[in-house]
């Protein structure tokens, strides 16, 4: 079953609370957004900052232009998963050493107009690719389904991918997202902006579970 993975994209430390302490009661793996200001438009609380519950998993999405000047203050942090751009600067085959030598997983994100064929060279050492369809650093992106191609791509080019999309989601695209084989869904603002988050959350995760 597909993981719906609430996503926390705060531009100050209140707004960072507010966000997780709104999903932490339901949620088992979240996603977290951390903007410096030049990759993304806006900027965040600094990743050493960040925090969640010990009983969830945190995957953490670095929309930073140099994201390997991070990696002690990632590690320190323990996430379960780390996520930079393919867009961004850096070397991945050597950010995914020092983060797998402490326990951590390499992602790579892929905006909407990067090709599958960038991640060829550097495939082999990496976890989990971002199907990015949103708006970098901002809530209320739209699903652009036409992407769906870049998953099964992304399939036959690593069969033990693990695939997770950012952008869009709510209950009318879900089921489609999760038949095209989407593993992971970062839902922002469906359910950070619904009347009642934990309802959302259920029918986005019963949806998910209903495959076609």
């Amino acid at each position: 079953m597909a993981a719906i993975c609430p996503s926390v994209t705060a531009t100050d430390p209140h707004e960072y609370r507010e966000q997780m302490e709104r999903v932490e009661k339901f949620a088992r793996r979240v996603h977290l957004d951390f903007m410096d200001g030049q990759f993304a438009p806006t900027e965040s609380p600094p990743i050493e900052s960040a925090w969640w519950p010990e009983h969830v998993l945190a995957d953490l999405h670095i929309m930073y232009t140099h994201p390997q000047a991070y990696l002690q203050k990632i590690i320190h942090l323990k996430p379960h998963l780390a996520i930079v751009h393919a867009e961004a600067e850096g070397h991945i085959e050597g950010m995914a050493k020092v983060l797998r030598d402490a326990g951590i997983k390499l992602g790579v994100a892929l905006l909407a107009d990067t090709p599958v064929s960038e991640l060829k060279p550097y495939i082999k050492h990496v976890d989990h690719v971002l199907v990015f369809s949103g708006d970098l650093g901002l809530y209320g992106g739209i699903a652009d389904l036409k992407l769906l191609d870049k998953v099964k791509q992304l399939k036959r080019l690593k069969k033990s991918l693990e695939i997770g999309w950012d952008g869009g989601i709510n209950a009318d695209n879900v089921r489609a997202l999760v038949s095209s084989g989407v593993d992971v869904l970062n839902v922002g603002g469906y359910i950070q902006h619904a009347e009642q988050p934990a309802t959302a959350y259920a029918t986005l995760e019963a949806l998910a579970g209903k495959q076609t």
